[in-house]
């Protein structure tokens, strides 16, 4: 018809990741497929096809913007692991978390994946000075890992030690209250009846309520 499309095509989202198992990705990779096959549940369990279309929401909508990616119908595989956790009281902040770890696994492993490409394109007289950079990447890479694992192990100490505060009041929380119940007969043997409280008698208080 002779008319000129002005659309541009947009570069499609891709990318690569073979980081010669250096970080977890790879061993979550093959356990989370292995066992998404063998249900038959490739939607709802988490394996390498969420982790792309975590990433592409990312691209798209930015860093940590996990309600707008859930939200986004062309994300929406996504969600299809925590469909049965809807109920939890913890629900949103247990599944934000959750991609926020998916995302940082990922992205370690593009990191990886990015240096290891970069190196082996470089010329081979620069050869000691790859293997140099390599050796510093995977120290700072064990260096994270160390520091991660740091992290979470005085995250458990601090949850334990508010578990053993919050069981500690809850003990004495129970404590007042079989005081309390014990006093109850007591307390309940003092108050006077309703008829006395009333003032009439009991008979009379049949015929107010019959009338």
């Amino acid at each position: 018809n002779g008319r000129r499309d002005d659309k541009t095509d947009k570069p499609r989202f891709m990318f690569n990741i073979a980081d010669g198992g250096f970080t977890e990705l790879h061993t979550l990779w093959q356990n989370e497929e292995r066992a998404a096959i063998s249900s038959g549940k490739l939607n709802e369990i988490w394996h390498r096809r969420h982790d792309y279309w975590l990433l592409a929401g990312i691209v798209l909508h930015g860093y940590a913007r996990w309600t707008d990616i859930q939200n986004d119908g062309a994300f929406g595989v996504i969600n299809e692991p925590f469909k049965g956790e809807a109920s939890k009281g913890n629900f949103l902040e247990m599944k934000n978390k959750f991609l926020a770890r998916r995302f940082k696994v990922s992205a370690l492993g593009v990191m990886r994946e990015k240096n290891l490409v970069k190196n082996l394109s470089k010329n081979r007289s620069e050869n000691m000075k790859e293997n140099r950079s390599e050796f510093g990447v995977n120290l700072a890479y064990k260096g994270w890992e160390k520091s991660e694992n740091k992290v979470r192990k005085a995250r458990v100490k601090w949850e334990y030690s508010r578990c053993k505060v919050v069981l500690n009041q809850l003990e004495e929380l129970l404590s007042d209250m079989k005081a309390d119940v014990t006093r109850l007969p007591a307390t309940l043997s003092r108050i006077p009846p309703i008829a006395a409280r009333l003032q009439m008698s009991e008979r009379s208080i049949l015929s107010r309520l019959a009338s």
